[in-house]
This record gives C-alpha cells, structure tokens and sequence, in this order.
C-alpha cells in the first residue's frame, strides 16, 4: 500500500515505463519523476519480468520465519482453546509462551474469537454466504411488548409503569433479510397467523423486487406452525416460485442472520431510546430500516451498507 506522499504509485509507475519504452533514458525519466535511478530501474525489472501485475505493490511478509513457534506446540494451544474455552493469559502459563504469542496463535488458526466457535464441541462455525441476490431470504419474527400512552418502565420508572405490565399485549415484527446482500424489510402485525405471514411475504417480495433483486428463490425460516402446514404460506411460495427451507429444531444459527438483524433491530431500534407511545415506536421503524439498508455499514460487507451489493453480486465494491 503506498503512503500518500509516495512518489509512485500504480500510475506512475506504468507512466514510467511508457515513457522509457518510448525510448528515454532511465537516468532522464527518473529525474523528472523525482525518483532514484535504482527505483526506477527496479520497476522496470519487475515490468519486464512480470509484465503489468509487478508495477503492483507486494506483501511484505518475509518468505520464511525461523522463529515462528513450532507446529506441536500451536497444536497444543488450539487443543487448549477448543477444549477448555481458555484465553491466551491462561493458556501462556500453561505452555511456557507470552500471551502475545499465544494471542497470534489463536488469530492465525481463527480461533481468536469465542463467538466463533461452537461452545459444545469447540468447533469453528461455519458461515456460509449465497452467491446471488434472492437466492436465499431469512424471515423471522421477533415479539415485542406494547408500549402504553406515557412511555413505560423504561421512561417512567418500574414501579409507575407496573400498573400496564403485561395488560398491553404484544406486538410481532416480522423480517425478511436477503442472504447475500443483507438487504432488510420489516412489518409490525398484532399476530404471526398464517395469513399474516403470507401477505408478509407477498409484500417482502415486492420491496425486494423494487430494489433490484427480482427472483427470490428460497425462503428459510423457523419451524413455526404457520410455515410449516400454512395453506396461504405454501400459495405465496408458489406464486413467487420459490421453495420453503425449514431450520433444523432447536437451532437458530441456521437462519442467523435475520437473528443477527432482530438483534440489530433491539439494540439500534426497539430499545435505542425511551418512547413514549407504542405509535411513536412503530413510526421510527421506517427511518431505521432505511439507515441499514442504505447507510449503516456492514462488517460482512467490507463497511457498505446492504444496498450497495444489490446491483453488484460478486461482491466487487468500488
């Protein structure tokens, strides 16, 4: 990566050899480009011998390292993480190495991060992207508690919000999240019946359509009664062509990542503020759900935000 006052970069180091095949001095085109005559002869070493790719920069990873801790022992250190759950301030003293070293360890084998490993059995997850938009969708549904008129325990305290606890009911946010785009639309419903869930999907269809993906092949969801034998689910499915995919029971880290945006949507939506009037919450729903899809960025996406990926399904960013 160059820095920004470096002297050449991609492009000028192509403007260098233009201008020696043209059939100027090394020595000439170096001056005038404020560059050594060595540097200038090394970019156009690499040009002839690599033609366009060697103006590029290279990793400046050394090509071997005597001092890298041995394999048994980096072995050893994973066996420690996988079966133990240890840190690397906990695995150094056992092994005789810093927590540092430890610490690359675990990152080289990606290992580093407890969330990423399978707590029972100490396996790396697997995380798996569609290749195209529509592929596959997510759809869930996350239950949230009515506000009452006023705000409650959140703006006015447990003991005055205590009269309404639990006489408000329940709202259901309904989600549908496009695997490879990440690309989010959401309803709130009084129910999850199946006829609420079909003219859900009916409608999560045409936003996605709206937004450039026009075929949604597979629909994954939980194995709520209303996916499961819906007559109206089953209709919509087929209207659309598409295919319903059920999670295996009891795991929802199939359908990850519409849980991962309920999530979202608790933290930077539902619970973000204290609302004073369930109203107040449901109309702030829409100014979210336009923030991620067109403006919060996305760690999966290389920092874009879900739109970005709509049009450009290799993932290519500019």
């Amino acid at each position: 990566m160059s820095h920004r006052n470096a002297r050449l970069t991609v492009f000028g180091r192509r403007l260098l050899v233009e201008r020696v095949r043209s059939g100027r001095a090394v020595a000439h085109v170096a001056a005038e480009m404020g560059i050594s005559r060595a540097t200038a002869h090394k970019w156009m070493r690499r040009w002839r011998a690599e033609g366009g790719a060697g103006l590029h920069d290279r990793s400046s990873r050394p090509r071997t390292t005597p001092h890298r801790t041995p394999a048994d022992i980096e072995a050893r250190v994973c066996d420690l993480r996988r079966t133990r759950k240890l840190g690397p301030a906990r695995i150094g003293p056992v092994l005789g190495l810093p927590a540092s070293t430890v610490h690359r360890i675990l990152t080289r084998h990606g290992l580093n991060r407890l969330a990423w490993l399978d707590r029972p059995t100490g396996t790396v997850i697997r995380r798996y992207e569609r290749e195209r938009p529509g592929e596959l969708i997510h759809v869930d549904v996350k239950k949230l508690g009515r506000i009452p008129d006023g705000g409650g325990h959140k703006a006015i305290g447990r003991q005055a919000g205590r009269a309404t606890r639990g006489q408000m009911g329940f709202d259901y946010i309904h989600s549908a999240v496009d695997d490879h785009t990440r690309l989010a639309y959401s309803e709130i419903h009084p129910d999850e019946k199946v006829a609420t869930c079909a003219g859900f999907l009916t409608r999560a269809a045409a936003f996605f359509h709206s937004q450039g993906i026009t075929r949604i092949e597979r629909v994954l969801t939980d194995n709520a009664w209303s996916y499961r034998k819906g007559l109206a689910w089953k209709a919509v499915l087929a209207e659309l062509g598409a295919s319903g995919k059920l999670t295996r029971a009891y795991r929802p880290q199939t359908n990850g990542k519409v849980e991962r945006f309920n999530r979202t949507l608790a933290e930077e939506w539902a619970y973000l503020r204290a609302y004073t009037s369930n109203q107040e919450r449901t109309e702030a729903l829409a100014d979210f759900l336009h923030t991620y899809n067109h403006h919060r960025c996305h760690t999966a996406l290389d920092g874009k935000p879900p739109i970005s990926r709509v049009n450009n399904p290799a993932g290519q960013y500019t």
